[in-house]
């Protein structure tokens, strides 16, 4: 990147990247391929063993030869850590909870490759007693409207591409 137009040029093509995560109900969910397995990096998390997770689904997703379909993703923090570890699978946005290790095969053969959503490992409503699959529709995240934090748990803290994809750097073209 030598100037200003060159990081807009970059943001773009990043943007296309983590598309899925952002605008998910712009994806047609019975046809896509490409799914993002967005899991939370957060100090809970990490702390229950995400990074054993992150592994277990990249071991699973080159066994099964879908490494250009499935992106797996360490991201910020999803705020909810006593239901930790939590991930999130896009475009579909379903929110698992309390994923283990052993979990995760059960989540590529039935929920990425039959389209079943492993019901024993959404949310369940303390009243109500349902299950609830979309993270915004669980009483915890209902209210909350992030503006400094609307990026956690969408990107890779250490991506760079991710950070440019949401517009970071690009203030500094106007100094």
């Amino acid at each position: 990147v030598v100037n200003y137009s060159d990081l807009l040029e970059k943001v773009e093509k990043c943007k296309k990247n983590i598309e899925v995560r952002q605008n998910p109900d712009k994806f047609n969910k019975g046809n896509i391929k490409e799914r993002h397995i967005l899991i939370c990096g957060g100090p809970g998390c990490k702390a229950s063993n995400a990074d054993n997770i992150l592994r277990a689904f990249n071991e699973e997703i080159s066994r099964l030869n879908l490494e250009n379909d499935i992106k797996v993703i360490m991201t910020g923090c999803f705020g909810f850590c006593a239901k930790g570890p939590v991930i999130e699978i896009m475009p579909d946005r379903v929110f698992y909870i309390k994923v283990t290790e052993e979990d995760v095969k059960e989540i590529i053969e039935s929920h990425i490759l039959e389209g079943r959503v492993v019901d024993r490992l959404l949310y369940e409503n303390e009243e109500t007693k349902e299950r609830i699959k979309i993270k915004e529709e669980i009483p915890f995240y209902r209210k909350q409207v992030k503006i400094a934090l609307k990026n956690c748990g969408v990107i890779d803290p250490e991506n760079m591409e991710d950070a440019l994809a949401v517009g970071a750097y690009t203030a500094l073209g106007k100094v």
